[in-house]
């Protein structure tokens, strides 16, 4: 057992998904793409006699790290540190989630694999009802397809190979469990139809439009959303909405372009990973979840 662990685990912005539920939290889960961000989560595991959950010096509960927790076996201290905004649709759950599993696997000296451990913590952000699909998108890195639903072994990843910059401006929050804990045949319908043009023309270019397309017709967007992605428009750039939050993302500079002052980021190329110490990984680099080094 050593003091501690920490990983740092990228954000994650949703531009359009489904909602594909099983009787198993670890097969249940989201069809959609996503862009990574080197903006993200530092996590830091310490053994404990007692579970407690920090995040930006301030004591919270949050279900799916217990639940990361209660799976491994231990008690630890997790802390977690993040310029990200909270309950905007930037994944901030499922960083915390993956890199408490990544930060106790590595602290309690377990045996798990990468692959055993993102199922941990993507099952565990399902039964919390915090996110579907955001863990194996962290855990990958870059702009994410996921062709199937699920954790590792039963999802299906591809990806767009670019890395642009990002922009993006948090208006508001808006609660995850509400939108995919409610009716969502419209929402699905309209995921799986922006994935399929994606797929058939793997752009930034496509996957900006679908997203845009996919939070109009699954009904998502608020006025003050639609009008900020108008002015990115109207200034030549390219935006959407973060799902789920009242986010706007950019691609580029558009935010700025058209007079905003948007935090400035770039598409995480790595996924989630243990940070160095004394000049050695205190773990190996994250493999992508379909069992494949990246």
């Amino acid at each position: 057992m050593t003091d501690e662990a920490t990983a740092f685990v990228p954000g994650h912005v949703t531009g359009f998904f489904t909602v594909d539920r099983t009787d198993d939290p670890t097969t249940t889960g989201s069809r959609g793409g996503g862009l990574t961000l080197t903006d993200g989560v530092r996590v830091t595991v310490r053994p404990a006699e007692e579970t407690t959950v920090v995040l930006e010096d301030v004591g919270v509960e949050i279900d799916a790290v217990d639940r990361v927790l209660d799976a491994l076996g231990v008690e630890a201290t997790v802390i977690g540190e993040t310029d990200l905004p909270i309950g905007a649709g930037f994944g901030v759950s499922g960083a915390m989630a993956l890199g408490t599993a990544l930060g106790a696997n590595a602290v309690f000296e377990g045996e798990l694999s990468t692959s055993e451990l993102v199922t941990i913590a993507h099952g565990a952000e399902v039964q919390a009802g915090t996110g579907l699909g955001d863990v194996v998108a962290q855990a990958r890195g870059g702009i994410v397809l996921r062709l199937e639903a699920g954790g590792p072994g039963t999802n299906d990843l591809d990806g767009i190979p670019a890395r642009p910059p990002i922009e993006y401006l948090t208006l508001d929050e808006l609660d995850t469990a509400d939108v995919i804990g409610s009716d969502t045949d419209r929402l699905s319908a309209a995921g799986a139809d922006a994935l399929s043009r994606v797929v058939n023309e793997p752009t930034v270019e496509q996957f900006m439009y679908a997203s845009r397309r996919f939070a109009r017709e699954a009904d998502l967007l608020t006025a003050e959303v639609r009008n900020v992605i108008e002015d990115v428009t109207a200034a030549g750039g390219e935006a959407s909405m973060a799902m789920l939050g009242e986010t706007v993302f950019a691609v580029g500079t558009g935010l700025s372009e058209a007079g905003y002052d948007p935090d400035v980021c770039r598409v995480d190329p790595t996924g989630g990973t243990l940070e160095v110490e004394n000049g050695e990984e205190q773990g190996e680099l994250l493999d992508d979840p379909d069992g494949n080094e990246q």
